[in-house]
């Protein structure tokens, strides 16, 4: 198997003035997100608003994956076109298996070597299944099952499925903390979790719809890393 890398290129408002529901350790500096934070932001994204999380590589703008109406407002939260291609998060393998009954026998072995994980995994979508998630690629969607801070970890779970984007500006850098989060950003959403400082990685993307897996996005781990995986 060769591998080719290649790049590619609305919610309750709440002031940023609100402060953000948190507890840090004097011994090891972790941010716990208290209790009362977690089940507001399940209420927000049930809701259909749009809540920043903190993933296992960046902080992410998430709101419902089974609502098209929530993904055009995470969009507009964003300033991103419609028309781009945004991934779904699972809380594990099995979930995604029930979400994408008609997923080939391929693409999810693929996936049980690859995931969980800091990766997103492009695969083919025969059942058109989210396709309000696909942009103008509609045969094919972008999924993750990532390790999550346990806070986080909780939202996904009882969301069931949450569709994820960075919170940054188009074309801005990464956000490894909270702070480093666009204030226009953290304005227009509905709750904000604070998870510490973060690796500041993306996730490595990988289309597995070809005959040959092809590496998007080289992120958090290393395109040779993710083929060694595919290879086992």
């Amino acid at each position: 198997m060769r591998l080719r890398a290649r790049s590619r290129g609305s919610a309750t408002a709440r002031s940023r003035s609100r402060p953000t529901s948190r507890v840090a350790t004097e011994s090891s500096r972790a941010v716990v997100a208290d209790a009362d934070a977690v089940l507001r932001a399940i209420a927000a994204i049930r809701a259909g608003g749009v809540v920043i999380l903190p993933t296992d590589t960046v902080y992410g703008l998430v709101a419902r994956g089974d609502s098209g109406e929530a993904t055009r407002q995470l969009h507009a939260v964003k300033g991103r076109e419609t028309t781009q291609p945004t991934a779904v998060l699972f809380p594990s393998v099995g979930a995604l298996m029930a979400h994408l009954p008609g997923l080939p026998a391929d693409a999810l072995a693929a996936a049980w070597r690859l995931l969980p994980g800091p990766f997103t995994l492009v695969l083919p979508n025969p059942d058109r299944a989210f396709a309000w998630l696909s942009g103008d690629r509609p045969e094919t969607l972008g999924v993750r099952v990532p390790v999550l801070p346990p806070a986080s970890a909780r939202v996904l779970a009882a969301a069931g499925c949450l569709v994820a984007t960075s919170a940054n500006v188009p074309g801005g850098p990464e956000p490894r903390t909270l702070d480093d989060v666009p204030a226009v950003l953290r304005a227009l959403v509905a709750e904000m979790i604070d998870g510490g400082p973060l690796p500041g990685r993306p996730s490595t993307v990988l289309d597995l719809t070809g005959p040959e897996p092809l590496v998007l996005r080289e992120g958090a781990v290393l395109a040779a890393d993710a083929l060694a995986r595919l290879r086992d």
